[in-house]
């Protein structure tokens, strides 16, 4: 059942402010009522439980916004620029990811559903980026845009959730030189 959108938009919005300050495991739909100025009955006729609440508001209605990948004139620049992106992007959502990195452990139905019905956008933008290089004649053969992005991802997200150190500009940079262009480097002149 639909419900009138500022009272839904009221309830969504109560939800993302809960997760990211008491986490998907502590927050409860009495809260979310509460903080929405809404009734519980409202939010169950809408959604079945706070698992379903919490894919739809991620699924559905988390707005992140995603550059798109700058031409700065080299594979390295680009490169440089779409980690610190991706890093920024990372950075203004920091409360929601670690409000539901823990439920993804703890919630196993909440975190089959986000990975099924989470869109993969590819917000590192490395399709266009490798594109480009081999038009500028910077990569000589084919090095797979997907893996790069696990690989960038992966490094980010490390960062972000194991070491706790800063995604700052230093760190782009370095995540560029000693281990995205090498890389790429191999792997282009594996495929030629």
């Amino acid at each position: 059942m639909r419900l009138d959108p500022r009272r839904e938009r009221a309830i969504l919005d109560a939800t993302m402010e809960l997760l990211s300050e008491v986490g998907f495991d502590r927050m409860s739909v009495d809260q979310i009522a509460k903080r929405a100025s809404a009734s519980k009955a409202t939010i169950y006729r809408r959604w079945p439980g706070k698992e379903a609440l919490v894919v739809d508001l991620v699924c559905n209605h988390l707005e992140i916004d995603v550059a798109p990948p700058p031409d700065t004139g080299s594979m390295r620049g680009d490169l440089v620029a779409v980690v610190a992106g991706f890093c920024r992007t990372l950075e203004q959502q920091r409360g929601l990811v670690f409000a539901l990195v823990p439920a993804l452990l703890t919630a196993p139905g909440l975190a089959a559903a986000l990975r099924a019905n989470v869109p993969r956008p590819d917000i590192t933008g490395t399709v266009p980026l490798l594109d480009r290089a081999r038009e500028r004649g910077e990569l000589p053969g084919g090095a797979d845009p997907g893996e790069i992005r696990k690989v960038t991802e992966a490094l980010v997200w490390h960062r972000l959730l194991i070491t706790g150190e800063p995604l700052d500009g230093a760190f782009a940079e370095e995540t560029v030189d000693r281990v995205l262009l090498p890389l790429i480097h191999a792997w282009s002149t594996a495929t030629t």
